[in-house]
């Protein structure tokens, strides 16, 4: 009697090429949520990122009779301390995920992130004492910092050593953090962190709120 034989039925090359069509379709459709999840995280980060930092600075002005630090050295360096080393024991939290740059945990470190340059303007008259500031919970205190486009690592530039200048209306940034260059996140006087609009469209190079008035940039409102 002949033995039965079996033979394994391979994929034929139509088979093969609609599962490759589902394959692509099913990551088509799984990639947008993917780089979303990434992005939500981030900006999670971001936003423990600058409240971390302002508890640093809220406890830094209560040792210095409510004088924020110099606007140049306000990170801190190994030579020159501000809230790093004492209030904040790593150089990492002053990098947005934002920033693209390698970290690094010298003097040279990436900063990300940039005070209100109305809390120094000498024009403005505050001459850094946070209790000058008349409306904290509405008064911008800081934001991630860069020019340009944040979503290229040159747009980037601060340091321990140089930190960056967040001009008034965030003058020189083209685009928000997150959300398709429409969304950032802002420190605010009270210590609060909000997630506002960037925008708008009609004031070039600004973020503000643009459905809950009235957030500003001098402290003296």
């Amino acid at each position: 009697m002949v033995p039965h034989r079996y033979f394994a039925r391979a994929f034929t090359l139509l088979e093969l090429l609609v599962i490759m069509a589902v394959i692509a379709i099913l990551i088509t459709i799984a990639y947008p949520v993917y780089t979303g999840v990434l992005e939500r995280g981030k900006v999670t980060q971001d936003m423990s990122d600058l409240r971390q930092i302002g508890i640093a600075i809220q406890t830094y002005l209560n040792d210095n009779d409510q004088i924020l630090p110099d606007i140049t050295t306000w990170p801190g360096t190994s030579v020159m301390p501000a809230l790093y080393p004492k209030y904040i024991a790593t150089r990492k939290i002053f990098q947005s995920p934002f920033d693209k740059r390698p970290g690094l945990e010298t003097d040279l470190a990436p900063v990300s992130y940039g005070i209100n340059h109305n809390m120094y303007d000498p024009t403005i008259g505050i001459s850094r004492n946070f209790t000058r500031v008349v409306s904290p919970a509405s008064t911008f205190l800081m934001a991630p910092t860069y020019s340009g486009d944040p979503k290229n690592a040159s747009s980037w530039s601060g340091t321990m050593t140089n930190p960056p200048d967040l001009l008034v209306g965030g003058a020189g940034e083209t685009k928000g953090t997150h959300s398709n260059g429409n969304r950032i996140n802002v420190l605010f006087c009270d210590w609060h962190v909000e997630n506002l609009t960037f925008g708008p469209p009609a004031t070039a190079n600004t973020f503000q709120n643009t459905t809950l008035a009235p957030f500003h940039w001098d402290p003296r409102q």
